[in-house]
């Protein structure tokens, strides 16, 4: 049985969120009461609780950082959780704005066994439906390169390689308009002042706010 299979929904949810929050740097206690809508109070309970299982580093001034056990385990709910959305949306015909939500509620509850057996029925998927990728079995992040299509300069071809899955309505609104992973986007012009960016996709132009092309990350095309 692997590490995610022993711990509480409660403990895989700080794991999941303390990894994403990593990015920053060293994570405060307020940021983690944000990102999970809990009580500070909440929160210093749970990092004495996960320190002393070693899956974090704790100093109440400094803020919390995993260790390795704790990334380790971080990683296999993630890949759990990817694996399901895609499966989701593959197999099962979900919509790209439905499948994080169901995800979440399922990633507690899967077998490692049964993560390798939507692995096979997918033909080992290096990414899910938004573009994030899905770390490997032995416990790796795979490096992407990327940027905000709010970044690139007009005249420059983008192919999309990630959405941003904090908001489910402009994932749907994406998705209807086609502004989905692996799609080619021109950049034709963009006005001052974060203002609106013309974009081509499918031989048509698109309009879109500088705010939602902050929320779309392409790779430039040579």
């Amino acid at each position: 049985m692997k590490g995610s299979e022993l711990l509480t929904q409660s403990v895989q949810d700080y794991l999941k969120a303390i990894y994403k929050l990593e990015d920053k740097g060293t994570v405060s206690t307020t940021a983690l009461s944000k990102e999970l809508e809990v009580s500070g109070a909440s929160v210093t309970g749970m990092l004495k609780r996960l320190s002393k299982m070693a899956l974090v580093d704790y100093n109440s001034y400094k803020g919390v950082k995993l260790t390795t056990r704790g990334e380790k385990v971080s990683l296999e709910i993630i890949r759990h959780h990817r694996l399901l959305e895609l499966f989701l949306k593959e197999e099962l015909g979900y919509k790209l704005d439905r499948v994080h939500e169901e995800a979440c509620r399922l990633e507690h509850f899967i077998s490692e066994e049964f993560a390798d057996k939507i692995t096979d029925i997918l033909g080992n998927p290096k990414f899910d439906p938004h573009g994030h990728p899905i770390p490997t079995k032995e416990g790796k992040m795979p490096v992407i390169h990327e940027i905000a299509l709010s970044q690139v300069e007009p005249g420059k071809t983008t192919v999309i390689r990630r959405l941003s899955d904090t908001d489910p309505k402009l994932l749907g609104y994406l998705e209807e308009i086609g502004l989905t992973p692996n799609s080619k986007v021109s950049v034709l012009t963009k006005s001052p002042f974060n203002g609106p960016i013309t974009i081509k996709h499918a031989e048509t132009e698109k309009v879109i706010g500088y705010e939602v092309a902050g929320k779309i990350f392409v790779e430039v095309l040579k």
